[in-house]
């Protein structure tokens, strides 16, 4: 894992991002983190949790030289934790595209983006829902898929933040069999996994108790998992959404219709230690499975576990 280099961005920085980024320091294994974010805001929280100074100022990836901790200064204003607003948001946009700028022009090998603000992002300009969809349109990526994982479970969406009420319109056959196969691909390839046993979730109640309780099942679901298997995927028939995660030990994966679906279970079993992870995109990105926090920002009891996971994940990626 020799000259790794190792992209943090700050998120929100009037949120818990700075805190969690500032109490891992210690933690995390040792490696070339490039942290694109705020002198000011990383400053107050390395002197309110009397931590020494851990970073080297650099003005760009170019005067990184050898492992440690390096902060470009994107946007250096004075933030008020827990007080958001449309500065804080269009701070957040400025680290993360200077950070994947560098991603773009392979300067650095992984990403890690701490928590924004939709709300605020979008007051700013931001016309994306989240980082996925931006990081797949900057690097021309077509197919990929948000994935949240933690030791016990692994849960790929196939809708993800949009109204309940256009989830089914959004399920096609194609959706599916791509986004499965991605996954079968990916799970070989970067986890080590050699044969991934797949379980598709139906969207319906009983997942569809044979088209009496809705047609999604029979019409668009069970032709795909026909698909996938004469592509000789290891993927089980659609399954009741209520009782498939008793079985989380048997898979390598689920694969859920939408959001609320998929993780309520994970987040229930291990939300303190769970990691978003984007499946197709040229190179590694993941983040910490939480918000911004807006609401416990600047009262320093913010947890740094999954952040702590998600540079865990990133460097055992990089590893392989």
């Amino acid at each position: 894992m020799s000259g790794k280099k190792i992209a943090i961005t700050l998120g929100d920085p009037t949120g818990i991002s700075p805190e969690i980024l500032v109490k891992s320091v210690d933690i995390i294994p040792k490696n070339t983190y490039i942290i694109y974010g705020s002198k000011q805001t990383i400053d107050f929280y390395i002197d309110k949790l009397k931590k020494p100074k851990f970073y080297r100022l650099i003005k760009s990836i170019d005067e990184v030289k050898g492992k440690g901790f390096y902060l470009i200064n994107v946007f250096d204003k004075s933030f008020i934790p827990g007080k958001p607003s449309k500065l804080s948001g269009k701070a957040s946009i400025l680290y993360l595209k200077k950070a994947v700028e560098d991603i773009i022009q392979n300067k650095t090998d992984a990403l890690i983006t701490l928590p924004i603000s939709k709300e605020y992002t979008m007051q700013a300009g931001f016309k994306y829902a989240g980082h996925t969809d931006y990081l797949a349109e900057v690097s021309k990526t077509k197919n990929y898929c948000m994935v949240l994982m933690c030791d016990k479970l692994k849960v790929a969406l196939i809708t993800t933040h949009i109204p309940l009420k256009d989830v089914i319109k959004n399920i096609t056959k194609e959706k599916i069999v791509n986004t499965v196969l991605l996954i079968n691909n990916v799970l070989k390839q970067k986890f080590k996994v050699q044969n991934p046993k797949i379980a598709i979730l139906g969207v319906n109640p009983h997942a569809g108790d044979g088209g009496n309780i809705g047609t999604e099942e029979v019409r668009i679901i069970e032709p795909a998992v026909k698909q996938l298997r004469n592509k000789g995927i290891n993927i089980t028939d659609p399954l009741s959404a209520d009782t498939a995660f008793n079985r989380y030990r048997d898979f390598d994966i689920y694969v859920a219709m939408y959001h609320d679906q998929g993780l309520i279970p994970l987040k229930l079993l291990c939300f303190k230690k769970a990691v978003n992870i984007t499946f197709g995109l040229p190179f590694i990105r993941v983040s910490p499975d939480h918000g911004t926090g807006f609401d416990i920002a600047g009262k320093f009891i913010a947890n740094p576990s999954s952040f702590i996971q998600s540079v865990k994940l990133v460097n055992k990626l990089l590893s392989f």
